[in-house]
């Protein structure tokens, strides 16, 4: 009887620890599959990376894990080494993120542009503005409700550079700060019948579900380029540098990049693809 006990412990044992060696190995098998990539809200707000993501999937193996933030957000992660990669859309932030050493280089995916929209009335009279700043500062002068992103994202750093060049310090009780991304910045807008500055792709991902208009668009200072960003691989080793890698050959390559230009919201195209495979062929 003791010998039998003695074998059952032994296979209860040994069991135990293919238990334990199968979950680690398992474990480490998702691990080196899961890419993750921090990106604006605007990617995923107007649905683009619903689009996109199982696309990669199917044909990688690989699934990621989306974090969607402001763009700011999404590049301190980056230089904390908690993700694989960015796609985000502020040049400047960008470039001074590459320059001190955190990822490998900024590579073109996509574009569109920002757009100011208000109140059907337009009571600060954007349509008669001469450019984006003289929109900006007729909007200040008018006192008319203008709702911030005030989350350090690429909207909100081209927002800021707008005041700048209106020569405007916008404060007050017409001026909101929400803290939030593009989709709830938008519905707070409609709710206060204000002003807000959007890109393009999410505000055609909401506008059937708003009441408010475009006021101002077609200024060349609202281009909104986009680009992804590998992480520095020599500063992490330890990220998942292979799938990172082939999430960025995928999406500046031929499928990803003609899936870009077929995205569409109500018959229009959301995002210009800009890796340079379609005006190659």
């Amino acid at each position: 009887m003791i010998g039998k006990g003695r074998m059952f412990l032994n296979r209860a044992l040994l069991g135990l620890v293919l238990l334990v060696l199968n979950a680690s190995a398992l474990a480490e098998f998702d691990r080196t599959q899961i890419v993750r990539l921090a990106t604006t809200t605007s990617t995923e707000n107007s649905g683009l990376l619903d689009e996109l993501l199982p696309r990669f999937e199917a044909a990688s193996g690989y699934r990621v894990h989306v974090i969607a933030v402001g763009t700011g957000k999404a590049l301190r992660m980056g230089r904390d080494g908690d993700v694989d990669l960015v796609l985000v859309h502020a040049p400047a932030a960008e470039q001074r993120f590459v320059d001190r050493g955190f990822g490998e280089q900024r590579l073109p995916v996509m574009f569109n542009d920002f757009v100011l929209v208000g109140p059907h009335t337009d009571p600060a009279g954007l349509a008669q503005a001469a450019d984006a700043a003289d929109a900006m500062a007729r909007i200040s002068a008018s006192r008319t409700v203008f709702v911030s992103r005030g989350d350090d994202s690429g909207t909100y750093k081209k927002e800021r550079s707008l005041w700048k060049q209106a020569d405007v310090i916008p404060e007050g009780a017409w001026y909101r700060e929400a803290g939030q991304g593009m989709g709830k910045v938008l519905q707070m807008a409609d709710e206060m019948d204000a002003y807000t500055l959007t890109d393009r792709g999410t505000w055609l991902a909401y506008r059937d579900k708003s009441r408010l208009k475009v006021t101002f668009e077609g200024d060349e200072g609202l281009f909104n380029p986009y680009s992804i960003i590998e992480v520095n691989a020599v500063r992490y080793p330890e990220l998942n540098h292979r799938g990172a890698q082939a999430l960025i050959a995928w999406i500046r390559g031929t499928e990803g990049q003609e899936a870009i230009a077929a995205y569409r919201k109500s018959g229009e195209q959301l995002f210009t693809p800009s890796a340079g495979i379609l005006a190659k062929r």
